[in-house]
């Protein structure tokens, strides 16, 4: 069987997933979509829509949705609605109740998948972290430490994803979900959160840092800086727990700037004298990741899921769901953040 694929956005992520669908054998992308400005020849056998809507109407099974935050749930719903599988880009839409909208049309159409691009959760460095947390040989986790540094540009100000009307949040959202993703992935759902929203620097409606502190109901407590104004781009998260610690340092991006080309783990146990005093430098093994294939591995999973009929396993809406609750969560525990109006396409 041949799967006819759809493509509504055609910018960075839409060309990227574009190259990695065109390695399946059974999967043809038939048709994108994207704003007559911004557009590029897609090739030949490939039609080319300006409205979403048009695209929608073609014969596909499968629509791929790498839009801004103001309009991905709209198409989202209007994909499931029209009988499509749907893989959307992060962050899944600005508020809750996007995700929400999503989740109804999910359910109105059960024999459909529906995933959202969680990508870290795919890193090499990130499944090896996962590994060690489940097998239980450092005990559990106590606590986390977390930084998502980005360095801003001369460009940064006038960048969509700075326009609260479309992104609905600043670093946050944009960058700072992954390292949210990733704290609920290690260490369970957040109940007790405060957090400072600030506006430091860049001249911009929406939050520049956010400095976020959180506690599960088993007391394993989260720090998490998600930053535009660290001025090198930088990807770091510390994990102790019972019996040693974690410390995850860069995260191979399309810049190749967090890590300088390479994720590295630390590996160390806790270490005592006979006397039960602690030696403060615990030998620590260090293993590098060099390869990115998340992307492709992403990929691949949402496609088996369509031909095996299984359930989505990363990225399901119902993690996207408490993922995007968490962070508007955070948003909320600072009383003097004022969030701004939000003007989206109607759902």
């Amino acid at each position: 069987m041949i799967y006819k694929v759809g493509i509504i956005g055609y910018g960075k992520m839409g060309k990227l997933r574009h190259r990695i669908i065109a390695t399946y054998p059974d999967l043809r992308v038939t048709a994108i979509c994207d704003v007559e400005e911004h557009a590029e020849a897609p090739g030949k056998d490939i039609c080319f829509f300006t409205d979403y809507r048009q695209l929608l109407k073609a014969d596909l099974d499968i629509v791929f949705v790498c839009t801004p935050n103001s309009i991905s749930p709209a198409i989202v719903v209007a994909a499931l609605q029209g009988k499509k599988h749907v893989f959307c880009e992060k962050p899944p839409g600005r508020t809750r109740d996007d995700v929400q909208a999503m989740i109804r049309a999910e359910k109105s159409n059960p024999g459909l998948k529906l995933k959202f691009g969680f990508n870290h959760r795919y890193h090499e460095i990130i499944k090896e972290t996962k590994s060690i947390i489940d097998s239980g040989v450092l005990g559990d986790i106590l606590w986390m430490r977390g930084v998502y540094g980005k360095a801003g540009s001369q460009t940064f100000e006038k960048e969509w994803r700075n326009d609260p009307a479309i992104s609905g949040g600043g670093i946050l959202l944009d960058q700072g979900i992954h390292m949210v993703d990733l704290c609920r992935y290690f260490a369970g759902e957040f109940k007790d959160i405060s957090a400072m929203i600030t506006r430091s620097y860049w001249n911009i409606d929406v939050e520049d840092n956010a400095f976020v502190l959180m506690k599960t109901d088993s007391n394993k407590v989260a720090m998490l800086h998600s930053s535009a104004t660290h001025w090198k781009h930088t990807f770091r998260l510390e994990i102790f727990l019972k019996e040693g610690y974690l410390i995850l340092e860069g995260i191979l991006s399309q810049t190749n700037t967090y890590g300088q080309g390479k994720e590295s783990l630390k590996i160390a146990r806790k270490r005592m004298d006979l006397q039960g005093k602690a030696f403060g430098n615990p030998k620590e093994e260090v293993i590098y990741f060099t390869q990115d294939t998340s992307w492709e591995m992403e990929i691949d999973e949402f496609i088996n899921c369509i031909k095996a009929d299984t359930a989505v396993r990363q990225g399901a809406s119902w993690e996207a769901y408490e993922t995007m609750d968490l962070v508007q969560r955070i948003y909320e525990a600072d009383a003097s953040w004022k969030p701004v109006s939000l003007k989206g396409e109607e759902i």
